[in-house]
């Protein structure tokens, strides 16, 4: 008998622990999702930012537990948003890119292929499942999940304000209109009221309406998505700061500044509401910040130490801030390492609401982590992007990464390029800045790690990349004057290491570690005779002194690299004279001796007619 009531005993505890969260308090717990729209992992107080102020969102992880190595499931929105919503990877609902996503041009070596442009109905939406237990739903701010039929009240939720089938708002100042339309629900907003402010005051509205019933807000900001706008007291107090940092952006600081106050007005309604201590409240973002030039007032933040930003399969693309609160079941101040993904939330919620998962789903719920009683199964996480980011290949702007697909498994990270079969091997938990390739060395790792990818690829039957047919690479073309300007984003790098960096401060050939690899240019003379070729190049201290050759069909010159005191910082060199023939020509870049750690950073030659 004794033995019959310890068995039941330890059983009620555990379903208690892992089971219903719901039979544990007086009422279903609330939750309140606030989802930031390219807000970077390093742009928080939290995760180490001096310059952005958040001291509202900082309070979500003393009062509860921040995630270190916490991602977006893509490394731009929709396909987030929908993992997030479903618990799915976005290859699996083959809405792989922003909706309705970018075709193909000219310069593309890849076409995307063809993704749905929406979130299918038939899919559970964490709102469907939470509506049977008695949630009521509301979806504020940014939805870009479909148009027409596809919207959040076709998906579950009862309120919809400002979502629609658009990535970006209107305005970010009154009215939110358009000649040929209004944001949904804000028809009526005074002019000149700032978009973060009047989606706050309808959650504090949705929240008071409905204090009395367990609620699901998703709260979808769509600051601080570009065009960069702030409320202008806010921007002029930034400029007057001090910016000695990698992050200046005195619009974008304004933009967060808001976001903040937003935040701590939800906190405060919970707390004048007495809903505190049965609220979850979750705190992420759908992807990387904006590191690069996209528009007025770009890039919109740096993500270092984390490597590139939004459209990016590195760090700086995927990792996420995430911050979750729930007092007297998530301990204050508590710290988990463990990878975690946008595809995890809906499991978590589901379990922590005591409804049982209806569907299989790709995410895990995080659940005893929160709580501190466990951990979950050993995993690896995944991404496919069969797509070419923003701008990828604007050679004036370009913002965003190619084809590719990652993985991580513990601390190794792969990173696959599809244009060039081009992979990447990280020990994540020694280089969380990716900057020491490992697969050149360790390519038994590369070939154990791409096959578990391409496993997994087939599974959720991802789609992939074709042969665009109307690819075209033409060679650089002459300037004024007869002038010709080999810029390194022109380049065709050649090797293991070497690759165009693409970053405003950097915009540059580097991590030229391994001898042996090489770039060419193709360019077109259409005024034969002497050119005098200039080089702009930048080397770090007691990394100088390589020979480095700019070979010609039938001539070259030659270049010791001067020691310039930062990678970055470009001199431009005269390497002397060649004569040029009328027509195609290449210009090939290669190394002969590399006494230090690099050979060097080039950011451009040119060739001048003399």
């Amino acid at each position: 008998m004794k033995l019959r009531i310890l068995i039941l005993s330890v059983a009620l505890a555990l379903f208690g622990a892992f089971g219903s969260f719901a039979a544990d308090t007086q009422r279903k717990p609330n939750f309140v999702f606030i989802l930031v729209d390219d807000l970077g992992w390093a742009d928080i107080g939290a995760n180490g930012s001096s310059f952005y102020r958040t001291p509202n969102i900082d309070s979500l992880a003393k009062d509860g537990m921040k995630f270190t190595d916490a991602y977006a499931a893509c490394p731009v929105c929709s396909p987030t948003r929908a993992a997030i919503l479903t618990g799915k990877y976005p290859a699996r609902l083959h809405l792989t890119d922003w909706l309705p996503g970018r075709g193909s041009r000219p310069d593309q070596k890849l076409s995307p292929p063809k993704i749905e442009q929406g979130l299918r109905l038939e899919e559970t939406t964490i709102a469907e499942a939470l509506k049977p237990a008695g949630y009521v739903n509301a979806a504020m701010g940014k939805w870009h999940l479909g148009g027409e039929g596809l919207g959040p009240l076709e998906q579950g939720f009862d309120v919809n304000i400002a979502g629609d089938h658009t990535g970006t708002p209107l305005s970010y100042f009154a009215p939110f209109k358009n000649k040929q339309r209004s944001m949904p629900g804000l028809e009526d907003a005074p002019d000149g009221e700032y978009l973060t402010d009047r989606l706050t005051d309808e959650a504090l509205k949705f929240i008071d309406a409905n204090k009395s019933k367990p609620f699901f807000l998703y709260f979808s900001h769509y600051t601080v998505h570009i065009p960069l706008k702030a409320k202008q007291a806010l921007s002029d107090a930034n400029l007057k700061r001090n910016a000695s940092g990698s992050q200046t952006n005195a619009i974008y600081a304004a933009m967060i500044d808001s976001l903040d106050e937003s935040v701590g007005r939800v906190l405060r309604k919970l707390d004048e509401l007495k809903l505190t201590d049965d609220t979850v409240i979750i705190f992420t973002s759908d992807n990387g910040g904006l590191a690069v030039r996209e528009g007025p007032n770009t890039p919109a933040t740096s993500n270092a130490p984390l490597r590139n930003g939004k459209g990016y399969l590195q760090e700086g693309g995927i990792r996420e801030p995430l911050l979750v609160k729930w007092p007297g079941h998530i301990k204050a101040g508590s710290v988990e390492r463990t990878p975690v993904s946008s595809i995890d939330f809906y499991p978590t919620i589901l379990q922590l609401a005591g409804v049982p998962l209806a569907n299989k789903v790709d995410g895990e719920s995080l659940v005893s982590l929160l709580t501190g009683q466990g951990s979950v199964p050993p995993r690896a996480l995944y991404w496919h992007y069969p797509h070419d980011a923003n701008q990828a290949h604007m050679k004036d702007a370009p913002s965003g990464g190619g084809p590719g697909a990652a993985m991580r498994e513990g601390n190794w990270k792969l990173i696959q390029h599809f244009e060039t079969g081009y992979h990447e091997l990280y020990d994540l938990d020694l280089d969380i800045g990716e900057t020491n390739n490992l697969a050149a060395t360790m390519p038994d790792k590369v070939i154990e790690m791409a096959r578990g990818l391409r496993e997994w690829q087939g599974s959720v039957k991802a789609q992939w990349p074709v042969q665009n047919p109307e690819y075209e690479n033409p060679p650089v073309q002459p300037l004024a004057a007869g002038n010709i300007l080999l810029h390194s984003r022109d380049a065709v790098v050649h090797g293991e290491k070497l690759f165009y960096e693409p970053q405003p401060f950097k915009n540059t050939l580097g991590y030229w570690v391994v001898q042996e690899d090489w770039a060419h240019w193709d360019f077109v003379v259409t005024e034969p005779g002497t050119y005098r070729v200039m080089a702009l190049q930048g080397c770090g201290t007691n990394s100088g002194g390589a020979e480095v050759e700019f070979g010609f069909e039938d001539q070259n010159v030659m270049m010791i690299v001067e020691d310039t005191g930062h990678f970055q910082n470009f001199v431009e060199r005269d390497l002397g004279v060649v004569e040029l023939n009328e027509g195609e020509q290449t210009l090939t870049l290669k190394a002969k001796t590399k006494p230090g750690v690099a050979i060097m950073d080039l950011r451009e030659v040119r060739l001048i007619k003399q």
